[in-house]
């Protein structure tokens, strides 16, 4: 069976990401990031014991908070004996004070707005440092080009995951940045896999032209595409399993890890790999002159 040529048709991934980076900036312009208290100014209240909306709201009414269904999240290891309350005003003593006096099993955790923002410039340099030293790494054991080409697919997949959260107007909270730093490492890790593929063929065939060298990227990629396939099924099973019955909790970083391991399947076979050729096709180029 005739195997589909990936690498010829690199202008078409290369369009269809290109669109949805430009759909991802619109959504980032018009709607910014639903940020949770982790990166805003608020407080977190968690209470031992399973209440009902209405309960709650009553409970801190009689505390002179007013709560919001949308506010009220459940969670535990039965699925609703922690009652978690996330709030985007800082309690003040008195009302801190009256929520523990009602229910003693209350923990309140708030988030003045500078340490909001020390959180906020700290993830972002988490991601950072995170590329910068695996650009590194590649650039050291493979060379520039193939660095190059796995931070920009790895960027794709955490940009992607942004975008969907920005869309649907996700909470952004630390355990987000803890997602998009697994999605990171599993990116690349697949990326390196095809690399070295693509690293091992070079040496065994020398492309002169620019097909010859599509050839033998196309053919690596068929050779790791069923390990890629294989191996993001199996994480993907146990995300989504952990996104239905790890609890409400934990739904927002494992949707952003479904989101970004189908991202990082494609773009490790779609747009690393068709990026690192369109750029070394060039030297081919010039060497032809």
């Amino acid at each position: 069976m005739k195997q589909f040529n990936i690498v010829k048709h690199r202008k078409w991934f290369f369009l269809l990401s290109s669109l949805i980076t430009v759909a991802g900036l619109i959504v980032f312009a018009v709607k910014g990031f639903n940020l949770g208290p982790d990166f805003k100014s608020g407080s977190r209240i968690q209470m031992q014991g399973s209440f009902s909306t209405a309960q709650v709201e009553h409970i801190f009414k009689d505390a002179g908070v007013n709560v919001s269904p949308s506010e009220i999240a459940y969670g535990g290891t039965t699925g609703n004996s922690v009652t978690i309350v996330r709030l985007p005003e800082v309690l003040t003593t008195q009302q801190a004070s009256a929520l523990t006096h009602q229910w003693t099993k209350t923990q309140i955790d708030t988030v003045d707005p500078f340490a909001a923002e020390v959180t906020s410039h700290k993830a972002v340099l988490a991601v950072l440092f995170a590329s910068l030293f695996i650009m590194a790494y590649v650039a050291i054991r493979f060379e520039v080009r193939f660095a190059v080409s796995g931070i920009v697919a790895l960027l794709h997949d955490a940009f992607i995951v942004m975008s969907v959260f920005a869309l649907f107007r996700i909470e952004v909270n630390l355990l987000f940045v803890t997602a998009v730093l697994t999605i990171v490492g599993y990116s690349i890790n697949d990326t390196i896999v095809i690399f070295d593929r693509i690293r091992e063929n070079l040496k065994l065939q020398k492309p002169k032209t620019l097909a010859e060298l599509e050839e033998v990227t196309d053919k690596s990629l068929w050779q790791t595409m069923r390990r890629s396939i294989n191996t993001v099924t199996t994480v993907l099973i146990a995300a989504v399993s952990l996104y239905f019955f790890g609890g409400p909790t934990l739904h927002h970083f494992t949707l952003a890890l479904i989101v970004g391991l189908i991202s990082g399947a494609y773009s490790s076979i779609f747009i690393a790999s068709p990026l690192w050729v369109a750029w070394r096709s060039r030297q081919l180029t010039s060497a032809v002159k």
